[in-house]
């Protein structure tokens, strides 16, 4: 009865984005946790069951991989309401942090849950055996110096139990999540992948095959440049910096917090305040719609013109690059700027995506195409001769 189920988790340092079976369900979880107690109080018990299970996780974690075993934690929407809650800090390995396992376990059980997984994953006294191939990533800097051997060893080689407890539907039920593959993929390439390939890794934009491309990924906490020649990532020159839109995120809550009283529960609150499409730089003081421009404004300009510089020193030294692909979340928050100091400046070939959702989503997507080939081929499944790139 159980068989793998293939899983596709971004953690990103904003949220997780993951993608499971044939695409039918996906989530979207602010990466936020906090420690907790077993019995959270609740207004209205017999309420809960109502309410979608991502509103309230709320789990224990048993797994060896964690430097805290056994702990207790709200996660995502819930814990964004709780005053000790923690979000990846600057400087932070993806690989080592506990938050990193927390919230990838978290995914895999919400998915195991599920009622319509009745039939793929054995269940007996509200335990459910779950075992998933998993495709997930890494930032090109630490694949560079190693770390995606030990965190894909210690996801491979453990059993780990997300136990569910005060979250609706799924109180009381106990997931043992193993993996049968775990794949680690740096982002740079698996960006590439995501722009040239569909589903099935054929090619569908077969003018970018040959370029010699940058793909500049913007994220919470770090920035990947992909250096993409002769269909591959150039390891040795792609590079990893310690600069993301976290550390300007969280000084604009504090300057809004100290200007106008208003206090935002997570970095993703400021993300949609400076990115909704109505009353973009607004928010709501004592009930008056009021401007934020100026904080906004001064903060993220100020990031924008640390990424140019990062634009301009890799592009001089890959002086023969066609484009750079501007993508995840930091550039929907920096995209403006960006435009707006080359336009000033170099006027380098550089592109974004105008649909926000594929440049947030392209990580879980390209992870999503990877894993998916991989348990295709796995399966004994003859491989097309066209296609693009083998995976290990």
């Amino acid at each position: 009865m159980t068989e793998a189920r293939i899983a596709a988790i971004d953690v990103g340092n904003d949220s997780l984005k993951a993608l499971f079976g044939k695409l039918e369900v996906e989530f979207n979880i602010p990466n936020v946790i906090a420690r907790d107690v077993a019995d959270r109080p609740i207004i209205g018990i017999e309420e809960l069951d109502n309410q979608e299970p991502t509103e309230g996780i709320h789990i224990r974690l048993h797994s060896p991989t964690l430097k805290e075993n056994n702990s207790i934690y709200r996660v995502g929407n819930l814990a964004t309401k709780s005053g000790n809650s923690t979000e990846l800090d600057p400087g932070s390995n993806k690989s080592e942090e506990d938050q990193t396992i927390v919230m990838l376990l978290s995914a895999l059980a919400l998915d195991a849950a599920r009622d319509e997984n009745k039939g793929i994953f054995k269940r007996s006294n509200n335990v459910i055996e779950a075992t998933y191939t998993l495709g997930t990533g890494l930032p090109l800097r630490e694949v560079k110096e190693g770390k995606d051997v030990g965190y894909r060893s210690q996801l491979l080689g453990s059993v780990h139990q997300v136990e569910f407890l005060v979250t609706p539907k799924y109180q009381g039920l106990k997931v043992n999540i193993k993996f049968d593959e775990v794949k680690v993929y740096p982002e740079g390439f698996a960006a590439f992948i995501n722009l040239v390939m569909d589903n099935n890794l054929n090619v569908t934009n077969k003018e970018l095959i040959d370029k010699r491309i940058l793909i500049q990924d913007i994220g919470g906490l770090s920035t990947d440049v992909a250096v993409i020649r002769d269909r591959k990532v150039d390891d040795d020159k792609a590079q990893g910096f310690n600069l993301g839109v976290s550390e300007s995120l969280d000084a604009i809550r504090e300057e809004i917090f100290s200007r106008h009283g208003v206090e935002l529960d997570s970095r993703l609150d400021v993300v949609e305040i400076i990115t909704k499409k109505n009353d973009r730089n607004h928010i709501m003081v004592k009930g008056s719609r009021t401007s934020v421009h100026d904080i906004v404004d001064r903060i993220l300009l100020e990031l924008a013109k640390k990424q140019y510089r990062h634009l301009r020193n890799v592009w001089q030294r890959n002086s023969q690059s066609e484009i750079c692909y501007f993508i995840g979340g930091g550039s929907i928050v920096l995209k403006e700027y960006l435009k707006a100091l080359n336009n000033s400046l170099d006027g380098y070939n550089i592109d974004f995506f105008e649909d926000e959702k594929e440049s947030v989503w392209m990580m879980a997507n390209a992870y999503y195409k990877l894993i998916s080939d991989f348990a295709r081929k796995n399966r004994q499944v003859k491989p097309r001769e066209d296609k693009l790139v083998k995976t290990k």
